[in-house]
């Protein structure tokens, strides 16, 4: 095991939280190949994290933008959850330095992955929830998120449009969508779409409308095109 370079009190002071149970800290930052027992690593703590900053978020969305409609809204949440935005955050932070990893892992630069930092950053949240309640983890994405948040204050342009603008641009046909499921009750349906451009690999989404699902597969298609 390759210990944290930094010290948890250390990183507490980062965030702003004294924690009364700091092994909480500990298992956030505990990486599966230091502690293969899935209790004791973060991904549980992950997957708390991960909900309790959507809904953080979404609450700051609405009250920041109260006159925008919910698809714009729902763009800018998906870009402040995504795993890049909480890698910024982690680097911020410098979260990279307080992993606790397995020595293969450490010297195959797994404190700088974005895939592990984001992960990480996720679990953080959850311990700081489970520890100190929705204030101590709201104050933290707060503090973190909200210049995110104001880098970009103009509307997002509708994801549908921006392929098909892209599409043109290289005199490509236009996308086509396609309803490949449909589930759930008639009152509460989910539908699964996908998108295809010539030449690209075609993607899924799932939206609880046809017109969110196709939202949401344009938005990963550009992620796609444009990495």
């Amino acid at each position: 095991m390759s210990e944290a370079a930094g010290d948890l009190d250390a990183l507490s002071g980062v965030l702003d939280h004294a924690f009364g149970h700091p092994d909480l800290l500990r298992r956030a930052v505990t990486h599966a190949s230091a502690e293969p027992r899935s209790w004791n690593a973060y991904e549980r703590l992950e997957f708390l994290g991960d909900r309790v900053l959507a809904l953080v978020v979404a609450e700051q969305l609405l009250d920041r933008f109260p006159h925008e409609r919910e698809g714009s809204i729902a763009k800018r949440h998906v870009n402040l959850v995504r795993r890049e935005a909480l890698a910024v955050v982690a680097r911020t932070i410098d979260l990279g330095r307080y992993l606790i990893v397995s020595r293969g892992e450490d010297e195959a630069g797994s404190r700088e992955s974005e895939a592990i930092l984001s992960d990480a950053m996720e679990a953080v949240i959850g311990a700081l929830y489970l520890d100190g309640g929705l204030a101590a983890a709201q104050r933290f994405i707060l503090r973190y998120w909200n210049p995110l948040l104001e880098q970009d204050l103009q509307p997002p342009q509708d994801a549908k449009t921006e392929l098909q603008e892209w599409a043109q641009g290289r005199r490509l046909p236009l996308p086509v969508y396609e309803v490949v499921e449909q589930t759930g009750l008639a009152h509460a349906p989910e539908f699964t779409i996908e998108v295809r451009v010539e030449g690209q690999q075609r993607v899924r989404a799932v939206g609880k409308s046809k017109r969110q699902a196709e939202q949401s597969a344009a938005i990963l298609l550009l992620e796609k095109v444009r990495s």
